[in-house]
């Protein structure tokens, strides 16, 4: 069987996907193209042999007979009414982060979903894919070091162009936010963010770095440090520290040198390096699981939570207290 997927939203994500539903996914054909910006889709047509349609129109692209399912990688504020739309056409549709830029455009997406019975969402939370996430929860499930009661985590990036406001929370962190609740299987109840001293090189009007300090049910403290001007690398950190030991997430393989009378290794640059394997992983998921009948990735439920946790972090960012995160049960569907 082969699924045949329409792509909105051509821009620098949605190329990558395109190129990786066409070239690298088995089982995947793009057949349908969406965007502001025609030329962008033409350029794809072009740049990867491809004959996919395009659609002038978002809608018409997501009822088309010819498209199977639908990967929404538009522009964020957009994302809740093409993912929506996906639900009325009852189409499976994999939707990048936000899945909608409120908490209360996330749970009407629920309530579409709860009203046609059945799961058709998965979001883009690629690090539950990644293979050193994996082997961390895999020793938190094995329960090699007892009980997590700390972790320590830090999200750095070398510079985030066009990062203003609050965007550190709302479009960088959500990725711990939705990748430590899935370690742990655990949820939060309370958030602190704490603003260091600010580095001087970021750009006007940018707070940063930012200290983020979540509790969880289980009484579990989750420290993490957002710096997306670094300047010297995109570094991923995690440890867990436990009752018996601490495990830390493993770092990307790289060629240990000794040279110039230094030992050194080489540190990533570009996320879209770090986390590769993982988006491939992902969409391999999504494809087995089009073909199963039965979305499994990040649901609908998992990007509410992210996007409530990310309110309570704005508001405690700019109370200076603990706030807390206010989640109503989470419905059987989604168990």
């Amino acid at each position: 069987m082969t699924v045949k997927i329409g792509v909105i939203g051509t821009g620098a994500i949605g190329r990558e996907h395109v190129f990786r539903l066409s070239r690298k996914i088995p089982g995947a054909q793009v057949v349908a193209l969406n965007d502001v910006n025609i030329s962008s889709c033409e350029s794809i047509n072009s740049d990867f042999d491809l004959d996919a349609k395009i659609f002038t129109d978002s809608h018409e692209l997501i009822k088309s007979d010819s498209v199977d399912a639908i990967v929404v990688a538009s522009w964020g504020p957009t994302h809740e009414e093409f993912v929506n739309s996906a639900i009325s056409a009852g189409k499976f549709v994999f939707c990048e982060k936000p899945l909608a830029v409120t908490a209360e455009g996330c749970r009407q997406i629920i309530d579409a979903e709860l009203t046609g019975g059945k799961r058709l969402v998965q979001v883009g939370f690629m690090r539950r894919y990644d293979q050193a996430y994996q082997q961390l929860k895999k020793c938190l499930q094995d329960n090699t070091i007892g009980h997590p009661i700390i972790l320590n985590c830090a999200h750095r990036a070398p510079h985030a162009p066009g990062f203003g406001g609050d965007m550190a929370i709302t479009d960088s962190l959500v990725h711990e936010f939705d990748v430590l609740r899935w370690l742990l299987d655990d949820d939060y109840v309370a958030a602190q963010v704490i603003l260091p001293r600010k580095t001087s090189l970021c750009d006007e009007g940018l707070q940063d770095p930012h200290i983020v300090q979540l509790r969880t049910r289980q009484g579990i403290h989750i420290s993490i440090e957002s710096f997306v001007n670094a300047h010297y690398g995109y570094d991923i950190q995690c440890q867990v520290v436990g009752e018996k030991g601490v495990a830390a997430l493993p770092e990307p393989a790289s060629v240990q040198l000794r040279e110039l009378g230094k030992l050194s290794h080489e540190i990533l640059i570009d996320w879209k390096d770090r986390f590769v394997a993982a988006f491939d992983q992902e969409f391999r998921d999504w494809i087995q699981s089009i073909k199963a009948g039965k979305a499994n990735g990040p649901s609908a439920w998992d990007g509410y939570v992210v996007a409530v946790t990310a309110d309570a972090c704005v508001k405690a960012k700019h109370s200076g207290q603990f706030e807390n995160i206010d989640l109503p049960p989470r419905p059987d569907f989604y168990q």
